[in-house]
């Protein structure tokens, strides 16, 4: 039997049940607004604090830390003001983990959807991305505050490399969730592989301790040291002091080698990242043909 090939479509129509990728989701806007509304209602249902959470979750974290690292093992005395590095760093980390852990599992907790209807699906881990920001933004107002309290005053090389720190760590973990996310619908392992990643994330970067702790260790030439600082990760964490800890922090104890190039590495990491993003986003797509058979 020869193939019949599908007939063309009239102008202004396309295709149903075509996989397409992220650029397409801006004629979705409306799907995606209903998804993160359902997100949110969901994750605080039947919750007595709601979106508090958002305020305690970061708030019982950086207690336990600020006393364990700054307090009984006297980083506070060789990074102050320690609070404001750690909280920093721990904003930046904490809007990583939530966009990668959630979208690796969004289409799998999407499933009924998946199966019944037809919809593009980058629009389920992209939703996890807009939740994570509603979560990050009360964060990122107590981080002003303090930072204000401590003697921070805003200049436009901090609110750039700030600006540039977010946008780095929402690409870099959209991607890696858009990758996660679609192997995780066959192989849900996955899952336990991307818990794993966030449970050593917060130590792997320089969120508790000063990037010079590294260096010094291995040596500031070591291939180790290179590896730890080309981790967008820590570029992100680093940006993120250069915005709000640098300008408070006494001079020596400002690691300047990173400092001075920080916002060159991040623009560097975030043009490998958004070629991340668009190797996740094609895999993605490819992939998601079967979602429904899969699920």
């Amino acid at each position: 039997m020869t193939e019949v090939s599908p007939r063309p479509l009239p102008e202004g129509m396309e295709r149903p049940g075509v996989a397409r990728g992220l650029l397409t989701l801006v004629s979705h806007r409306y799907l995606l607004t209903l998804l993160v509304r359902k997100e949110l209602r969901v994750r605080y249902q039947a919750s007595v604090l709601g979106l508090a959470w958002s305020y305690v979750k970061p708030g019982a974290q950086f207690a336990v830390f600020f006393f364990v690292m700054g307090q009984f093992l006297q980083l506070s005395r060789s990074i102050p003001p320690y609070a404001i590095f750690l909280f920093s760093g721990i904003v930046v980390v904490n809007l990583f983990s939530e966009i990668l852990g959630n979208a690796t599992r969004s289409v799998v907790g999407n499933a009924p959807l998946v199966r019944k209807i037809f919809l593009p699906r980058q629009l389920f881990p992209l939703s996890t991305v807009l939740v994570a920001l509603v979560h990050f933004l009360p964060q990122l107002v107590i981080l002003v505050i303090g930072a204000l309290v401590s003697g921070w005053r805003p200049d436009p090389a901090a609110l750039g490399a700030a600006l540039l720190g977010a946008v780095l760590v929402i690409v870099f973990a959209l991607a890696l969730g858009l990758l996660f996310g679609a192997v995780n619908v066959a192989f849900r392992d996955t899952e336990n592989t991307v818990d794993l990643i966030l449970m050593v994330a917060v130590w792997f970067s320089p969120v508790l301790y000063n990037i010079g702790l590294v260096r010094d260790h291995f040596g500031a030439d070591s291939w180790l040291t290179r590896l730890y600082e080309a981790n967008p990760l820590t570029i992100a964490v680093e940006l993120f002091h250069r915005a709000f800890w640098y300008p408070a922090a006494e001079p020596g104890v400002r690691d300047g080698a990173l400092i001075d190039h920080v916002m060159w590495r991040g623009v560097i990491a975030l043009v490998v990242c958004m070629g991340l993003l668009w190797v996740g986003d094609r895999v993605f797509t490819r992939l998601s043909r079967n979602f429904a058979q899969e699920l």
